[in-house]
């Protein structure tokens, strides 16, 4: 029996409803052993992040050492890397264990509006670690920002996608999350030759936090199990739709998805 592995660098939702709290449900979920090095923890919960606390550069790099040292990984996903000095080491743990399949899930807003990356740490990202990345997702606030593009259409979305494949990204996923001009949702991916398009119903809830960690873990999980990433995409598409869909309804604020909703649907299928 084959163990397929996925490491999550991010930083910890002490809400549980994001970050490497989301990452490994979700790995778990789709039968891939989640491993972490933490990058940060917050005092989070659904009405917003009421403290950042990174860690210190030194225990984020031993962290990454120990699994390339011993456990290795078939995907890495990064989160909430927070500095350039984070980033910078980050990519160089990844370069020197000469890891492939890296998603990269640029956070830099929590669902309440704090900031969770540094102004200075964007550059840090576009030279250091979207070159190594098999996938970027960005939503679209994200994807102006890292751009420069206003994104107000679908071309433009395509103008943004095509920017960061010439930042070095070998796909990029600019999810349609919120763009909500249509009842249908549609995330595109762009491979540097061709557009693919993925679309779902859009869900009427503000029980939304989490949903990029979630996404992205669920891409990273089906990469480590070999599939491609036109696949990969579709199932992360599907199961942040079942996760959004059955929401739990927690706490006050903007709740966590269902972790578990889309393995419960395949199980009724």
């Amino acid at each position: 029996m084959s163990v397929y592995k996925a490491l999550t660098i991010a930083g910890s939702d002490s809400g549980g409803g994001a970050g490497i709290q989301a990452d490994l449900k979700t790995f778990q979920e789709l039968d891939v052993f989640g491993m972490t090095a933490i990058t940060a923890v917050t005092a989070q919960n659904t009405l917003g992040v009421h403290g950042v606390y990174p860690l210190p550069v030194e225990g984020i790099v031993k962290q990454i050492a120990a699994i390339g040292t011993d456990l290795g990984t078939d995907a890495i996903k990064t989160g909430m890397l927070f500095s350039s000095e984070i980033i910078q080491a980050v990519s160089e743990q990844i370069k020197f264990f000469k890891w492939k399949n890296i998603i990269v899930d640029p956070v830099m807003i929590a669902k309440g509006g704090a900031a969770l990356l540094q102004d200075e740490a964007v550059q840090a990202l576009k030279s250091y670690l979207i070159p190594l990345s098999l996938v970027i997702t960005p939503n679209i606030p994200e994807a102006e920002v890292l751009t420069g593009i206003t994104i107000k259409s679908m071309d433009d979305r395509k103008e943004a996608a095509k920017r960061l494949h010439e930042f070095g990204a070998k796909n990029v996923v600019v999810k349609g999350g919120h763009d909500d001009s249509s009842d249908t949702l549609v995330d595109l991916l762009y491979d540097g030759a061709e557009f693919y398009y993925f679309t779902s119903n859009r869900i009427d809830t503000k029980n939304t936090h989490g949903t990029g960690c979630t996404f992205a873990a669920a891409l990273t999980a089906e990469i480590a199990k070999g599939n491609n990433v036109q696949d990969a995409v579709q199932t992360a598409q599907n199961f942040i739709h079942e996760a959004i869909k059955n929401d739990l309804k927690l706490g006050n604020g903007h709740g966590p998805t269902n972790h578990w909703a889309y393995k419960k649907q395949k199980v009724i299928l």
